[in-house]
């Protein structure tokens, strides 16, 4: 027999028994309720970090409604053998669903965790099973539904955000965890779990697991906890939506000329493993956008700490970063340049291809000269650097200012 693992051994079975989530637990425990009384119940996304309860509640969903549950990982599983246990519809309507080995049965929930790992075409063909209500799907993603998930299969779901778990439920959940292990925690290592748990159910409960078989005294000691975890996890995805959302903080920590702030968003980003060369190119484009002629020499810095970032890598380029990041926070501001450049993408977005007027274009051959290029051009380079009145803008666009 496989050995269970403690997070697994303290999964609540009963809605009343799980942990944090209030807001979603109300909707989840209205929607039972109903059930109950109507047999309906609709298909839902969970969208939330790591370790909050999402499979935990799909499970405690499928037991409260007393319904088969089929639970798939899209990391490992093909739309083909979601299929095989989705029920047919008989000839005969009167004869309600038929499980695919002909018994009678209730429609069953389908359970999807990691469903962003689904591509288009495979999320499409869980559509007409949802839609028809052959089944009743519950989805679980870590990352923004909005970005990973078709619209159309959005629309037939309703999405509802789990948050990390805060200090006062993860307390409750590691005290369960002591309980059945029979041991007791060092107060201190006791906050430590939590703060290195960064709301994560599950990784405070194996890093407990680990730090009980660490010691043979029954209480368990700060060093057992340190060693069980090795490295706090900072629970930043490298890919997802809390990527964006640090690179975001560090942009706006810069151009709001906070130094300290916009240093500890690049730290967190390189010490959870961020490839250095994106947020070094993110650098190079806030010095141009933010700074532009305000300060060029940003952008030489900017420039100077990518190269830096390409020549040495990590970790001995996280200072060139930090010091491009600084001198970006504390340099004047201004978007004079990006608004200009916006101002003339929508120019030539509406305008299209207006033609060179006649007198700048380059002439070449006499055939060119003969029909008018160049003719007319007023040279502008001389000693006295004086100004000849020269139009340069195409003649629909003539006198027009972006910068």
């Amino acid at each position: 027999m496989a050995y269970q693992p403690l997070a697994d051994k303290l999964r609540p079975s009963k809605i009343e028994d799980f942990v944090g989530q209030k807001k979603i637990i109300e909707v989840v425990s209205s929607l039972i309720k109903q059930s109950k009384y109507s047999d309906f119940f609709p298909s839902l996304i969970f969208w939330g970090p790591p370790g909050s309860g999402k499979t935990t509640l799909a499970r405690i969903i499928a037991n409260e409604l007393n319904r088969k549950f089929y639970e798939f990982s899209a990391v490992n599983t093909s739309i083909k053998e979601i299929e095989k246990i989705i029920p047919k519809k008989d000839a005969n309507l009167n004869k309600g669903f038929k499980f695919c080995e002909n018994e009678d049965f209730r429609v069953p929930i389908v359970f999807i965790d990691e469903l962003h790992r689904f591509n288009k075409a495979q999320q499409d063909s869980l559509l007409p099973h949802v839609e028809k209500g052959i089944i009743i799907f519950i989805g679980a993603t870590t990352e923004n539904p909005s970005f990973e998930v078709i619209s159309p299969l959005m629309s037939r779901c309703r999405v509802l955000i789990l948050s990390q778990l805060p200090e006062n439920d993860l307390r409750i959940i590691i005290s369960r965890g002591l309980k059945l292990l029979k041991k007791k925690l060092d107060e201190n290592a006791f906050g430590f779990l939590i703060t290195a748990s960064n709301g994560d159910a599950r990784i405070s409960l194996n890093v407990l697991e680990i730090a009980s078989h660490l010691t043979k005294s029954k209480k368990i000691e700060m060093k057992n906890i340190e060693d069980a975890l090795q490295r706090r996890n900072l629970g930043f995805d490298l890919k997802g939506e809390e990527f964006y959302n640090t690179i975001s903080a560090l942009h706006k920590s810069m151009r709001g000329s906070d130094p300290d702030s916009a240093l500890y968003w690049l730290g967190r980003m390189l010490e959870a493993g961020q490839d250095p060369i994106y947020i070094a190119r993110r650098v190079v484009r806030f010095a141009s956008e933010d700074i532009g002629l305000s300060d060029p020499n940003a952008l030489v810095i900017a420039v100077s700490a990518f190269k830096a970032c390409e020549v040495i890598g990590m970790p001995e380029c996280n200072l060139a970063l930090a010091e491009a990041v600084v001198y970006c926070a504390k340099a004047p501001k201004s978007n004079l340049l990006y608004m200009a450049y916006g101002k003339v993408k929508e120019d030539v977005e509406k305008y299209g291809n207006l033609p060179v007027p006649l007198e700048i274009r380059n002439a070449p051959t006499k055939f060119m000269k003969k029909i008018g290029y160049g003719r007319g051009y007023k040279y502008e380079h001389s000693l006295k650097a004086e100004k000849t009145g020269q139009e340069y803008m195409p003649t629909k666009l003539k006198g027009k200012k972006y910068f």
